[in-house]
């Protein structure tokens, strides 16, 4: 068996141990600043860091093994060279930089999600220019690289001679670092199926935070890409497909529906409205980040909301309204497409198949409307050109704004100002042309570095979310001061609502609350002010809105008009890519992979979990959903196929 006295082992030793002392300063910090939160007394602290060394020893594998390769295989006389033995001192100064900016960079995204990397991080990567720029604009970014260089440079002196006498140690027996490297290949192989993003994390117990805890941030980072998608029949509870279909057609059916889709499971569906459809322009903002919390209406002392607090009074305001999930993309999925978030990656996002879907865009452009989606920074983040351009909406982002028209701009693209002055102008040429529009906004200002233009609040730009919520209220407010101008407004339906929370992370896999977002529908002569307290959900709102207008139309949506008197009991979907939730105004339903199934009863209390299983109606309900829309999604079942006006029209499901 090769001993520890080898140049080899000994090198390849100090490199591990640095990285394994990174990793335990790092979960310490964490742990340290969210004590209570984890709240696990002596044997849940035992466990995060029991847990958490199997997850680094397991990553620390995937990352010496290339080192490994190279010290093993290297040729002797290379070896005792003196250069190289001063490159393998400058290859521990660049590992030791290496980790002292990961440890850096995890305390940072823990800072922004509540989490350890994910896969955020991971799609972080591929809009790698906004993401550089927004920690540019939010970080003292270049003084903090050269402290980290300065601490690897000293680090690596400090262990100058540990490192001499290893390299200077004797060599391996070839045949010895062959079976080494063998034995390595193995562990590795076996760490891959044994291991994965939930086990043995699993095991802690606890709440999210100590499961948080017990990760190891790179190797759920590169876990990550390899589970970008979860097969929804494969991880996850399933109901009998008869049973699947009737539960579906009993959550989304109404009087004045009827079904028409051959499969069983298949709730494409004809709405039958009774009056005369009403051609209202609207304009549909989803606001970055706007949690419920914020508003001074909803008991916020700060002073941050006064346009929207005002705006609450005459508006229908909808106090029990939550989004689906955690990222702009699965609140543009859920509005737009109005289906609950399908485990792992959003369909907004997977790319190849993200377009031809029977969408909020396409319902509008049908009835004769300009269909424009429209978004203050460029539209290739997140996928959103290619998701809103194939599914009946044209595009207007950044890039195609004059730098003439942009007042202000920042990591993430301009100013909630600049945004609205472009729907101005989209609008005032649609009503000059006679014709009516449906433009759908997604703002950026809400969203670090959380700049905006000078002089605008008592805030200064970029201190902090606090003066970018003002803003962003500030600009609606005279966003709506400058329509109430237009020859269109009388004729307009303004709705805003938010994407998603400014933060999601709590104890909980899924704290209930922390998906509180406000919805108004704003449109005075024609929308009587007036409060929704029934538990609502962003797939809610397109149906929801088509009601409102009266239209008729062919409906794909797992929403619901939930102003008729006749609604089913009020429900809100929410997920984050791996639990997926069904919150029924009281209890919550969770299903997450290994086909497990909890609910908390009480959940926007004191939240006692338990297990359960398929015979529980809220169980069953939360899997008819995810079940179905997986279903509809694989299957084809939320194309867009247009309205058939030959079929009859019936008062009945």
């Amino acid at each position: 068996m090769p001993q520890i006295h080898y140049a080899q082992l000994r090198y390849l030793s100090i490199f591990l141990l640095a990285w394994l002392a990174t990793f335990f300063l790092t979960r310490s910090v964490l742990l340290v600043t969210h004590l209570t939160d984890a709240d696990g007394g002596l044997t849940g602290f035992l466990s995060i860091f029991g847990i958490g060394l199997i997850y680094d020893l397991a990553f620390l594998l995937y990352a010496a093994l290339p080192l490994a390769v190279y010290l093993l295989l290297c040729p002797r006389r290379f070896w005792k060279h003196p250069w190289h033995h001063r490159f393998l001192h400058a290859l521990l100064g660049f590992s030791l930089f290496v980790m002292l900016f990961t440890a850096v960079a995890e305390w940072l995204f823990w800072d922004e999600f509540g989490v350890r990397f994910n896969f955020i991080a991971v799609d972080y990567l591929v809009y790698s220019k906004e993401v550089v720029n927004n920690i540019l604009e939010s970080y003292p970014i270049y003084p903090l690289l050269a402290l980290l260089a300065v601490l690897a440079v000293g680090t690596t002196v400090a262990l100058g001679k540990y490192v001499a006498a290893a390299i200077n140690a004797p060599l391996l027996p070839r045949l010895r670092a062959w079976t080494g490297l063998a034995s390595l290949i193995v562990l590795v192989t076996l760490s891959s199926m044994a291991l994965g993003q939930n086990f043995p994390r699993d095991l802690v117990g606890g709440n999210a935070y100590q499961r948080e805890l017990a990760s190891n941030g790179p190797f759920q980072f590169f876990a990550a890409f390899r589970n970008n998608e979860l097969d929804y029949a494969q991880f996850y509870a399933v109901l009998p497909e008869q049973d699947v279909a009737s539960l579906m057609r009993d959550e989304v059916g109404e009087p004045n529906a009827r079904f028409i889709g051959s499969d069983p499971q298949d709730i494409r569906r004809e709405i039958d409205n009774p009056g005369q459809p009403r051609r209202r322009n609207v304009v549909l903002v989803t606001i970055e980040s706007l949690s419920a919390k914020y508003l001074g209406s909803v008991g916020d002392k700060r002073g941050l909301t006064p346009n929207l607090d005002q705006l609450r009074k005459h508006s229908m305001f909808f106090n029990n309204f939550y989004a689906t999930g955690t990222r702009t993309d699965r609140g543009l999925e859920a509005i737009t497409l109005s289906i609950p978030p399908t485990p792992g990656r959003s369909i907004v996002k997977r790319i190849g198949r993200e377009s031809g879907y029977s969408s909020l865009g396409h319902q509008f452009k049908a009835q004769g409307y300009d269909s424009v989606f429209l978004y203050g920074g460029r539209g290739y983040f997140d996928n959103m050109n290619a998701f809103f351009g194939g599914n009946g909406y044209r595009i207007i982002d950044q890039s195609s704004v004059p730098e003439a028209d942009m007042q202000f701009t920042n990591a993430w693209g301009m100013s909630d100002e600049d945004l609205y002055t472009q729907t101005l102008k989209v609008a005032d040429a649609d009503h000059a042309a006679g014709k009516p529009f449906f433009l759908q906004l997604m703002t950026t200002s809400n969203h670090r570095p959380y700049t905006y233009p000078y002089g605008r609040i008592d805030i200064p730009s970029g201190a902090g979310r606090e003066g970018a919520v003002k803003y962003t209220d500030y600009a609606i407010g005279r966003f709506l001061t400058q329509a109430r101008q237009k020859p269109w407004f009388d004729q307009t339906v303004f709705i805003f609502v938010a994407d998603h929370t400014a933060g999601s992370a709590g104890k909980e896999d899924l704290p209930v609350a922390n998906y509180h977002i406000p919805l108004f529908i704003y449109a005075p002569g024609f929308i009587e002010p007036r409060e929704v307290s029934s538990v609502t959900s962003q797939i809610d709102l397109a149906p929801t809105l088509l009601g409102l207008l009266e239209f008729d139309y062919t409906s794909t949506f797992f929403g619901r008009n939930v102003l008729r008197d006749d609604t089913a009991p009020g429900r809100a979907l929410i997920g984050n890519y791996q639990h997926l939730g069904l919150f029924d105004g009281e209890n919550l339903a969770i299903l997450s992979p290994r086909r497990a199934m909890r609910r908390h009863d009480d959940a926007l209390g004191f939240s006692h979990e338990t297990n359960a299983n398929s015979d529980d109606p809220l169980l069953r309900r939360d899997i008819a959903y995810y079940q179905g829309a997986s279903h509809a999604f694989k299957n084809g079942l939320i194309a867009w196929k247009g309205r058939n006006t030959s079929r009859d029209m019936v008062s009945r499901r």
